[in-house]
């Protein structure tokens, strides 16, 4: 993508104070080097992962005992180990700081808000890994929590990790079986769950579903209240107690922390589960701190004291990745509920109250509020802002230039994408280059990440899979329940050999960025021409008429045909005249092999829990085949829009 000027380029006083500059000034100085540039530091941190992952390690000041070693079997994807003498607990190494500074602030849309300092914080871990032990939970043991984005969710995970314990979690708005074919899966020990939450400016009742889940897992629950009755639910249980009844008996004493091998597992996450029963992702605790400060500290430029926003629920691997800005030393800002509630201003609202430094969101996010016509620019002091992020979809150029236009003129804007998979970023922001319309600044430090072609080559000026072509630290340690790592390699390492293969679809750019065009899964292939679905959303959302598109491909005529449903805006109506602008766009804008050849709308588009669209579901459907499993949609009923269509049979 050929831009004649950046967007944004950060000011030679940025870059001086970058922890990243920092850091490459200190890996010069210890391993006798000198870095021309990010580029530079990155091929190094390739070639000397061991090297790499070490400055990472005593740069951020990981607490635990590193070991000699950095890196066994480190050219073979699925045997790589790293730090296979270390040890440390994750715990340990969040709860950085003391005092009465806050630690975690909390917003529940207008309805609730309160904030806990670091002591606070350290106080209510204390007193539930004592609660845990006496439970008899110790080191591998499962907790699972269906939770809102709470400071209590947070203390929790905290003193679930200080123990050696596995966490796992969903958020609220899961169905019963959507938390039974995912917890079901990892039989925890440990129930832990509210009593209702907040969505749109209603309260939303969970007893009944709290009771249908308890029963089948049959474990102790722990109510935490919040948009309820904790007591009530919790005498409605069987072995179920409110969170201050569990904690009740304990006084508040140093946390002791278990150290545990660096590879010993931290988290559980689940994959969408859109084409089956969610695979069962097991996640290090040293892989995931050692990458995620990584990305907070050198990719992010957080330091202590920093306000850190991500608008994540429980259920999305940005909520661990958030979590861990404790040990940046970072000031947590939580919010749980609808981004629009009461209105689409209430997150730029709490950005300017707390002074946010970083401000994550998601694609769509912006493009609704662009679409909404809000201009926080003109309406909020974001002058404490330094950094935008964007994932969960690929954001468009329309996006990144709304960002700068709409929202902030000088902020870092890092499109960033990876998933639930590595619990990162394979590819994101560097607060030394520019940004580009459109584009991903470029990979992470320490990941071999290339384009390839079908045929296994890397490829430049031309679309391909994006691969990862040397083992990394938080690649997972497993898949849970997965005899001889079967669905582990089946998932990653099928496409090409002793390479992880991650299922988007991308693009190298001249400036050394990425462009992600959308899952290679849900690739069009009309006339055997790849095309990304990204491409076509970029350009049809745009228009004011169209607030939402899904493609897919259809199988038609001995072929494949671009089929494009549009949710529209109220009052809009998809007539002839309005289906040829669109096709016109798309066929200006991109080539004649984009243009779809059925427009249809549709009132809703499905969506995962996460507010990813499902294509690969509505192109199931589309065939009169079965989708297997409908719980993993936060909008099931909107999938039954897209069964037989008279439009499709034409």
């Amino acid at each position: 993508m050929n831009n004649e000027m950046p967007l944004w380029t950060p000011s030679e006083t940025r870059k001086a104070e970058a922890p990243l500059s920092k850091f490459m000034i200190w890996c010069g100085q210890h391993f006798d080097r000198t870095f021309a540039d990010t580029d530079d530091l990155h091929a190094w941190s390739i070639t000397e992962r061991g090297d790499f992952w070490t400055a990472v390690w005593d740069f951020c000041g990981v607490k635990g005992e590193r070991g000699a070693t950095s890196l066994i079997h480190g050219d073979d994807m699925m045997a790589a180990r790293f730090f296979p003498e270390a040890v440390l607990n994750f715990a340990e190494n969040l709860l950085t700081r003391t005092g009465t500074d806050d630690a975690l602030i909390f917003r529940g849309e207008d309805k609730v808000a309160y904030r806990w300092s670091w002591d606070e914080l350290a106080a209510d871990v204390s007193r539930l890994q004592q609660a845990y032990l006496n439970l008899g939970i110790g080191p591998g043991d499962r907790i699972a929590a269906m939770m809102p984005n709470l400071p209590e969710t947070i203390a929790a995970m905290l003193a679930a990790a200080s123990i050696g314990a596995i966490w796992s979690s969903c958020s609220p708005d899961f169905g019963r079986q959507g938390v039974l074919d995912r917890f079901g899966q990892i039989e925890p020990k440990l129930f832990i769950v509210c009593d209702g939450y907040w969505y749109n400016g209603k309260r939303q009742d969970v007893a009944d579903k709290v009771r249908d889940v308890a029963a089948e897992l049959k474990v102790p629950v722990v109510i935490v209240p919040y948009a309820g009755d904790a007591a009530a639910l919790a005498a409605s249980l069987s072995d179920g107690r409110t969170l201050e009844a569990l904690m009740a008996p304990y006084a508040v004493k140093p946390i002791a922390y278990t150290r545990m091998p660096f590879s010993h597992p931290l988290y559980i996450l689940f994959s969408s589960g859109t084409t089956g029963v969610p695979k069962c992702i097991v996640h290090s605790a040293g892989g995931s701190l050692l990458q995620h400060l990584k990305e907070l500290v050198l990719h992010c430029g957080i330091t202590p004291g920093d306000r850190l926003f991500y608008f994540t629920t429980c259920g999305w691997m940005m909520w661990n990745w958030l979590a861990s800005g404790l040990a940046a030393g970072a000031t947590l800002c939580l919010f749980d509920g609808s981004p629009f509630a009461p209105d689409g201003k209430v997150l730029f609202d709490y950005a300017e109250a707390e002074k946010f430094k970083v401000f994550g969101t998601s694609a769509k996010f912006i493009d609704a509020v662009r679409k909404a016509e809000l201009e926080p620019i003109k309406t909020h002091d974001l002058s404490s802002l330094q950094l935008i992020t964007s994932t969960g979809s690929p954001l468009s150029p329309e996006g990144f230039s709304f960002v700068y236009e709409g929202i902030k003129a000088d902020v870092h804007l890092a499109s960033i994408s990876g998933g639930t998979d590595i619990v990162s970023s394979f590819v994101l922001g560097n607060p030394l280059k520019p940004v580009w319309r459109g584009e991903i600044q470029g990979p992470g430090l320490g990941l071999a990440v290339d384009v390839w072609s079908d045929d296994g080559k890397p490829v430049r000026g031309e679309k391909g899979e994006l691969v990862c072509t040397k083992a990394f630290p938080s690649m997972p340690v497993m898949f849970w329940n997965d005899p001889g790592q079967k669905k582990y390699k089946a998932a990653y390492f099928e496409r090409f050999d002793n390479i992880w293969c991650h299922g988007d679809f991308a693009e190298w750019t001249p400036h050394g960025g990425l462009i992600i065009h959308g899952r290679s899964d849900a690739t069009l292939n009309p006339g055997g021409v790849r095309i990304g679905t990204a491409e076509i959303y970029n350009q049809v959302e745009q228009m004011p008429e169209v607030l939402e598109a899904l493609c897919i491909g259809q199988d038609f005529d001995d072929d494949v045909r671009v089929v494009l449903f549009v949710r529209l805006a109220n009052g809009v109506v998809l007539d002839e005249a309005l289906v040829a602008a669109i096709k016109t766009r798309i066929r200006t804008s991109c080539t004649p092999r984009h243009v779809p050849a059925k427009v249809i709308a549709v009132s809703d588009i499905p969506r995962t829990k996460s507010g990813k669209i499902v294509e690969l579901a509505v192109r199931e459907v589309v065939h009169a085949r079965p989708v297997k499993n409908m719980e993993a949609l936060a909008n099931p009923e909107a999938l039954h829009l897209f069964a037989g269509l008279a439009e499709l049979q034409s």
